[in-house]
């Protein structure tokens, strides 16, 4: 230990709180206690040192702006901040899609469309994602709901009432069957070959597609106006089932009339005698890589050619 310390601690202290002018031309007026050894002045000297540097900070830190005073929280608000640690809050929602284990199926679904946005598609398949203007479509989902099929028991009720005029004599000589939708790829083959069909109505996304590939030709061939909507399960709910791969209606009644002949003018115009769609091949769009690794190529490519 120094020699006289405690009268060094007073000089110190005095030295700290005197003001910054001050400090400086009192300096050299600190002097250590008499009898200390050459070792303990040295010690003493960087000792003071030390607070001389310590006081340029402080009066540095003075001059700096003053940091702004927060608004006065509401007591009645207790702040109470996330733990997001194991067992604690629950964690925020993230987008885990890349890390999903997706099923199978979904996974084929997902390598087929972008297969068929990278291969070149012939028209004869590609003439599919033509589908009808959502506008047109509800008129012709509006006009497919009043010709719905007869159910079971409608149909049941039907012959019985039949059944009794028969019986009774009172029969009417020429049946009237009420007009519905036909369905069934058969059935509406054998109508479109001979020519009962007036309007037919083909799902997009028949799988496998090979099921009705060439109906579209067939009614090119026949002159019977068709028409190619979103999808097999829309035209499954008109007839009662999941699914239905191609519809056709033969008669409307009297009122409808006027809307079957707009709708098959529609049809004649955008498929039948829409040659355009003949032509068009689809797919051949490049992914994100390729377009890069192509941009690449040709800015390599482009000052060699200057």
């Amino acid at each position: 230990l120094f020699v006289g310390s405690s009268k060094r601690e007073k000089v110190l202290n005095a030295y700290h709180t005197m003001p910054r002018d001050q400090s400086k031309k009192n300096a050299g007026q600190a002097k250590p206690a008499t009898g200390a050894k050459p070792a303990a002045k040295a010690g003493q000297g960087k000792a003071a040192a030390k607070p001389a540097a310590g006081a340029k900070k402080g009066g540095a830190a003075k001059g700096k702006a003053a940091p702004k005073a927060r608004a006065p929280a509401n007591p009645l608000i207790e702040r109470r901040p996330r733990n997001f640690g194991i067992g604690q809050h629950i964690q925020p929602k993230r987008d885990l899609t890349r890390f999903v284990r997706w099923p199978k199926y979904i996974r084929m679904q997902r390598q087929k469309r972008v297969l068929f946005s990278r291969l070149k598609v012939p028209p004869s398949i590609n003439q599919f994602t033509n589908t009808l203007p959502k506008s047109h479509a509800l008129q012709l989902f509006s006009l497919l709901d009043k010709y719905r099929p007869e159910s079971r028991a409608d149909k049941s009720k039907r012959i019985k009432a039949k059944a009794k005029a028969v019986a009774a004599k009172t029969a009417p000589k020429e049946e009237t069957r009420p007009n519905v939708v036909k369905y069934g790829i058969n059935h509406v083959t054998s109508l479109i070959e001979s020519q009962e069909a007036k309007l037919v109505i083909i799902a997009h996304d028949v799988d496998p597609l090979e099921l009705v590939l060439w109906l579209p030709a067939l009614c090119r061939k026949v002159n019977v106006p068709y028409v190619i909507v979103k999808g097999k399960a829309r035209l499954g709910q008109v007839v009662g089932k999941k699914t239905a791969t191609v519809l056709a209606l033969t008669t409307v009644n009297k009122e409808d009339e006027k809307q079957m002949a707009a709708l098959q003018e529609v049809s004649r115009d955008t498929f039948n005698n829409n040659t355009a769609i003949l032509k068009h091949w689809g797919g051949g769009v490049l992914g994100k890589k390729s377009i890069a690794a192509m941009k690449k190529k040709t800015k390599a490519t482009q000052p060699a050619a200057q």
